[in-house]
């Protein structure tokens, strides 16, 4: 059996949590989490490991053996955060709208005609931060593409969105090109031709501030401390971008995961990329009014070398 960390990781986290609740910092034994997972001892001990290595959970043994965890301060800021974006309604009406699509992407490739919505339910694309998407949301998810043009289906008189789908051409290219980020296909025309040249990095963004200057130093490579002072820098200034609810669902989101990825044991420099590209392109779309948007856009680029900053 070949087991997957980096899928039980976070199951492992919550789990300890909700078996430490009267003692956030006390420690359990997981022996339990990893029977229910096809475990041995051996691999819930390498599973500890893992996480320890994340800095999500620390591990103190029993007289018994047993492998046995506690949160870590970094793992209950993790789980709290965690379930502050799980939430948020615009956070998880974004997610249900992309993984219905990335799933109905994967019926039409696996040869599947008009395939039930609902059975989306059954899959790994209808899951928010750990927690099954409602069947509700899905529902609601149908409508926004069917509207959008992404699937067709024949529309019922309940419900929001057709019972039955499937991806249209514009919906596969949306799936292929734009790793079924719906925001940024629909915005995929939209930037401009101005150029932002910046120099040194002398500080973070004053969110509050009317008048301010941004550095930021420029490099062949990334940086990914300058990667995580940037994700600071967007949150920051996120709530004075007036960005529509989704828009700004979608921009924290992508904040999130991009340090996610600067600070993980194996930074991936293209999914970075791919991450700042999508955040370049909320900046530049016409949602976004005024300077701050722009000098961001060019800050982004400055940080992940290659990108186009500015609008």
């Amino acid at each position: 059996m070949v087991t997957d960390f980096a899928e039980l990781h976070e199951p492992l986290v919550e789990w300890v949590s909700d078996h430490t609740a009267a003692d956030p910092m006390g420690d359990v034994s997981i022996t339990e989490f990893g029977a229910t997972h096809g475990l041995d001892k051996q691999q819930s001990f390498r599973l500890l490991q893992y996480c320890k290595s994340r800095g999500l959970l620390d591990d103190h043994y029993s007289t018994f053996g047993d492998p046995a965890a506690n949160l870590t301060p970094r793992g209950i800021q993790w789980l709290e955060e965690r379930k502050h974006r799980r939430a948020d309604p615009a956070a998880r009406a974004a997610a249900a709208r992309r993984g219905l699509l990335v799933w109905l992407w994967q019926r039409r490739h696996e040869g599947s005609a008009m395939p039930t919505v609902a059975d989306v339910l059954q899959a790994p694309q209808s899951l928010f931060e750990g927690e099954r998407l409602t069947a509700r949301e899905i529902d609601r998810a149908a409508g926004h593409l069917h509207s959008r043009g992404l699937i067709s289906g024949y529309m019922l008189a309940s419900g929001d969105g057709p019972a039955q789908a499937e991806i249209t051409a514009e919906g596969e290219d949306c799936v292929e090109n734009y790793g079924g980020d719906i925001g940024v296909y629909e915005r995929r025309n939209s930037g401009g031709n101005t150029t932002f040249n910046i120099g040194s990095n002398t500080g973070n963004i004053a969110a509050n501030s009317r008048d301010f200057t941004l550095n930021a130093t420029t490099n062949n490579g990334v940086n990914l401390a300058d990667v995580v002072m940037l994700t600071r820098a967007l949150r920051q200034a996120a709530p004075i971008l007036d960005l529509p609810e989704d828009d700004a669902a979608e921009f924290t989101r992508l904040a999130n995961c991009m340090e996610e990825e600067a600070s993980s044991d194996n930074p991936d420099p293209g999914h970075l990329q791919q991450l700042g590209s999508s955040l370049v392109a909320i900046l530049n779309s016409p949602v976004v009014s005024g300077a701050l948007g722009s000098v961001l856009a060019a800050y982004t680029g400055v940080v992940l070398p290659g990108l186009p900053a500015g609008s």
